[in-house]
């Protein structure tokens, strides 16, 4: 179990550094989007590549970071009901909806989505769109997302495993809202 743990481990730091990373994501959005509007406005030129890219660049936070939100637990979840049960039931209760429900969903749209992906670089797809950008870099974030989040969540699986084990305190940060 130490292996995996270690494992986990480092899926963690993975999903942290990108985290970290992909934040930065945001911050060139807004640039994106304010230097658009104002060169929009007052010079009267617009092009749909700015706007794409404002849409890659949202789309690039929203998949890339959803391990590392899960990671965080701060993942949409219904505290209300759960949170009245022992760490150990909401322990169970999450290999649960990893095994059941995150690891089928995830893989399949992962593994859905890299076909498309492929198809999409193949063929050096463009935008419809007159000025618009090539489809596959967000096409990639898709399986890309996918499976970052997949990997978190054999990493959260083999904490929660571990904490009722009673080889770990508390399997992350924070757990369904409780420190």
């Amino acid at each position: 179990m130490r292996v995996l743990l270690k494992i986990s481990g480092l899926i963690d730091a993975l999903n942290n550094g990108i985290g970290k990373l992909v934040y930065w994501l945001v911050l060139v959005a807004v640039i994106v989007s304010a230097g658009n509007a104002v060169i929009r406005y007052s010079l009267h030129i617009s092009s749909n590549a700015w706007l794409e890219l404002q849409w890659y660049l949202f789309s690039a936070v929203f998949l890339l970071c959803a391990g590392y939100t899960f990671q965080r637990n701060e993942h949409i979840r219904i505290d209300i009901f759960l949170g009245r049960f022992s760490k150990r039931v909401q322990a169970a209760v999450d290999i649960f909806g990893i095994v059941v429900f995150l690891f089928p969903m995830s893989i399949l749209i992962m593994v859905l989505s890299w076909p498309m992906f492929l198809d999409s670089y193949m063929t050096h797809e463009m935008s419809s769109d007159a000025g618009g950008l090539l489809r596959w870099p967000a096409k990639i974030l898709v399986p890309a997302g996918f499976f970052l989040l997949t990997v978190q969540g054999v990493s959260e699986l083999i904490k929660r495993i571990a904490y009722l084990a009673g080889l770990i305190d508390e399997p992350g940060e924070k757990m369904h809202g409780h420190s």
